[in-house]
């Protein structure tokens, strides 16, 4: 598991380390096209499929006690491998969107993570990037710690990679407020670049034993361990050198809430990470801020906003719009494969489009409060590469009921499609299982949303501004790059040139204009179903 993109997701408690070993060079992972999966109990045969059912829960290493999520006992019984590979080869042959062009291979003779990476299609989109860029596994235990509560092990700072061989460039893109890790003496913001862990060059170092050292030493996975960090802070000439310790860190999903005055009316800003279940509370908040404010117009950055919860993003496209566009319309139709026409195969529910919530879901306070609104005609989005899934369902379910949405930045990740969650024997899958339309019937941007001046690989196109990411300065700064181009854009419909930069260090003009791909775990680059619904 080695390539940022394309990579296998697979292994319990890799899904963060995936997206850093980058800072290797590596040949891509996945399947190939081929035909059904099958497999029953005494024996696999090529076209004959039995109910997953049948080999749920049958583990080569069951759990015991009881499961903190739901409070009651693990299902789990002796099994094996087999039978594990059996039941998620009959789970994606029932649920995987595209099952027809999953390869059909014998489930006895692969290991587990090796026989999910070849459960997907090997089909690409119109631009020749993978159909499905996003196949993986959590630990499950993991899992539920991460999206119920956004919490995780780290540091406290968000790394990016700018540049993922040598000479490599990985710089922090913003910090989680209050974490003790990022705090003094690190004193890490956003634009410091990382030269070296534990006196290993990140930047230079070719040994695969140090970079999968590096890999570690970036995204760790036990709280209480001690590394030392060589960085360049943003404008400084020399570098310096702490230590900094692991923690557990609680993500703020929703930071830098702010305003802005004009000379045409006040400006809103806020930063919106993650669409975790925090961030439910954290938006009600944020809109309620600025809805006081009388704020006039919006600029929503989610150009890191990898996605999560689709409920969320029905609930953040609601407050900003408000009633008027949005009542009795949809905000999302969620589509599975032609086996499951009108009944939601999971939930066992006929299948209702999702609505753009007028109320609270209850992730994160009680459910049924109505939700508050900003009444926008009209709506900013920063976006970049890491802008994924729910986020840029955001984008497609406004402009479904008439919203104008500008986009400032670069091509979005090209995600319309979505799962439930599944766990198995201690493992939760991700496996894509949907595509979601807005209300005029539309989802097909599998190459990602691209604001209208933008070249190259360009998806579907949305007014606004291209413009490349700028670390050189603070997020919500009205001087950086994507906030000001949209600031410009608003007072005169024209496309600024992105800033130039900054004196020393030496690379700090590219940061100025520049695309990284921040390290998230890949959960939160999707867009994701509760089965209660």
């Amino acid at each position: 598991m080695s390539c940022l993109e394309n990579a296998p997701r697979s292994a319990a408690g890799c899904a963060i380390l995936v997206l850093v070993s980058s800072l290797a060079a590596c040949g891509g992972g996945g399947g190939s096209s081929g035909g059904g999966n099958t497999g029953g109990p005494t024996g696999w045969v090529a076209g004959v499929f039995q109910p997953s059912a049948t080999f749920a829960a049958k583990c080569a290493s069951p759990r015991t006690g009881t499961d903190p999520a739901t409070q009651m006992p693990y299902p789990d019984v002796q099994g094996s491998t087999t039978t594990e590979n059996n039941w998620l080869r009959s789970w994606t042959n029932e649920l995987y969107l595209w099952y027809s062009e999953v390869p059909d291979q014998n489930p006895a003779n692969f290991a587990t993570p090796d026989y999910f990476n070849l459960l997907k299609t090997s089909a690409t989109t119109p631009s020749g990037a993978p159909k499905d860029k996003f196949h993986f596994t959590y630990n499950t235990a993991q899992w539920e710690a991460l999206s119920q509560s956004g919490v995780q092990v780290g540091y406290g700072a968000q790394w990016a990679i700018i540049a993922a061989k040598p000479p490599r460039q990985v710089v922090v893109a913003y910090t989680e407020p209050g974490s003790n890790a990022v705090a003094a003496p690190a004193n890490l913001a956003r634009g410091a670049e990382i030269l070296a862990i534990d006196g290993l060059d990140l930047v230079n170092d070719n040994n695969s034993t140090d970079i999968n050292t590096l890999n570690a030493d970036l995204s760790p996975t036990t709280a209480g361990v001690s590394h030392s960090f060589t960085v360049q802070d943003l404008g400084a000439s020399t570098t310096r050198t702490f230590t900094m310790a692991s923690e557990t860190v609680t993500s703020a999903p929703v930071q830098d809430v702010m305003t802005i005055s004009t000379g045409t009316g006040t400006v809103g800003y806020m930063l919106f990470n993650d669409h975790l279940a925090t961030a439910e509370q954290a938006l009600i908040d944020a809109v309620n801020t600025l809805k006081a404010a009388n704020i006039s117009d919006l600029v929503l950055d989610i150009r890191y906003n990898g996605g999560g919860y689709l409920d969320i993003a029905s609930e953040a496209a609601y407050m900003i719009a408000g009633a008027g566009p949005t009542a009795g319309r949809t905000f999302e139709l969620t589509q599975f494969n032609d086996k499951h026409p009108t009944t939601d195969p999971v939930t066992g529910n006929a299948i209702t489009p999702v609505p753009f919530h007028t109320t609270t879901q209850g992730f994160s306070t009680t459910a049924g409060q109505a939700l508050p609104t900003l009444n926008l005609a009209r709506v900013y989005v920063l976006t970049g590469p890491d802008t994924c899934s729910a986020s840029e369902s955001i984008i497609n379910s406004l402009r479904g009921v008439g919203v104008q949405v500008i986009q400032i930045g670069s091509t979005t990740c090209g995600k319309p499609y979505g799962f439930y969650p599944q766990d198995n024997c201690g493992t939760t899958y991700f496996s894509i299982e949907f595509r979601g339309v807005n209300d005029a019937g539309f989802g097909d941007y599998s190459d990602g949303f691209s604001p209208q001046n933008s070249t190259g690989t360009v998806g579907t196109t949305v007014p606004g501004c291209s413009v490349a990411d700028d670390y050189t300065h603070a997020l919500g700064d009205q001087n950086e790059g994507r906030l000001a181009a949209a600031l410009g854009y608003r007072a005169n419909a024209t496309c600024p040139s992105p800033p130039t930069g900054i004196a020393p260090p030496a690379r700090a003009t590219q940061l100025a204009a520049t695309d990284g791909k921040v390290i998230k775990a890949p959960w939160l680059e999707n867009r994701i179903l509760r089965p209660m619904q």
